[in-house]
């Protein structure tokens, strides 16, 4: 049996992630598989002699990310391991999630057909994101599966954003701040502020206004090859969020720059995906 190296990353206030990891890491082991864990995970999970740093988790090839949470976690594990081409297994660990495919009584068997390549490929689009600051800032993600959020500060008021639409001026947002999102994220913040819904096989950007105060305030879905670029402008800062992990303060002359990433987030499936019946059950829409 070839041995695979498979990387677990665990919901870090959920004590029954960390039983499952546990749960895996003994069958995994047992079968001769190396197992990884970030460090604040294998913390969370009791595995602390299995930790590596999280920068260096696809410094060596890993055959399988398997994210035990909910689409929080989903969208972390994307985030750490999408570029090197690592599938990514989701074992809904909480509530309904768009991302997870299977229940933690299920997890042991869907790695091992995973293992033994018995399993689907379901690759989605990310946003690739640059950002043009002269501000400092934390770790930067190089792309996001659900969405680039520039907004205000929790305790600020409105923000001007200028928007350019691959490098002509669109527009000038007067609103709470805007949202760049996938397809994938179309059902996430950009669905909350009102935007529409996108079958996450197609290939677009949504950019959503948040609470605009001016009187054009719709999305709109744009071409994945644009890059649209978000720029701060006037004396009050704005917040940069990346799927959820805030970046940092973006001020005046700051920007973001988002297009669609050459690289795609591999999303384990067994069997066809039904988005539609996914969307059924979140929102309680009735059969008749």
């Amino acid at each position: 049996m070839t041995s695979s190296r498979v990387a677990l990353l665990v919901h870090h206030e959920r004590p029954e992630a960390a039983e499952v990891a546990r749960r895996l890491e003994r069958w995994l082991a047992e079968r001769g598989h190396q197992v990884v864990l970030p460090a604040e995970d294998a913390r969370a999970a009791g595995l602390g002699g299995l930790a590596v740093a999280e920068a260096a988790l696809t410094d060596e090839p890993l055959d399988l990310a398997v994210s035990l949470g909910g689409d929080g976690t989903m969208l972390r594990t994307v985030g750490l391991v999408a570029e090197a081409g690592t599938p990514v297994l989701g074992v809904n660990v909480g509530q309904l999630g768009y991302l997870t495919e299977v229940e933690p009584g299920e997890a042991i068997e869907a790695v091992e057909k995973v293992l033994a390549g018995d399993h689907g490929i379901e690759e989605r689009m990310l946003v690739a994101v640059r950002v043009d600051a002269e501000t400092e800032l934390g770790p930067v993600p190089h792309a996001a599966l659900n969405e680039v959020v520039l907004e205000k500060t929790p305790m600020g008021h409105t923000v001007r954003i200028g928007v350019h639409i691959d490098g002509d001026f669109w527009t000038t947002y007067a609103a709470d701040g805007l949202i760049v999102a996938s397809p994938t994220g179309s059902t996430a913040y950009s669905f909350s502020a009102r935007g529409p819904i996108l079958d996450p096989d197609l290939r677009a950007l949504v950019l959503t206004p948040v609470s605009p105060h001016m009187l054009f305030d719709r999305s709109m879905v744009l071409s994945p090859d644009i890059e649209v670029r978000l720029e701060v402008l006037g004396h009050r800062p704005a917040t940069l969020s990346i799927d959820g992990h805030n970046v940092g303060l973006l001020h005046e002359g700051d920007a973001v720059v988002c297009t669609a990433s050459p690289s795609r987030a591999r999303l384990v499936s067994f069997g066809p995906r039904d988005f539609h019946r996914i969307l059924k059950n979140k929102f309680g829409l009735a059969d008749r």
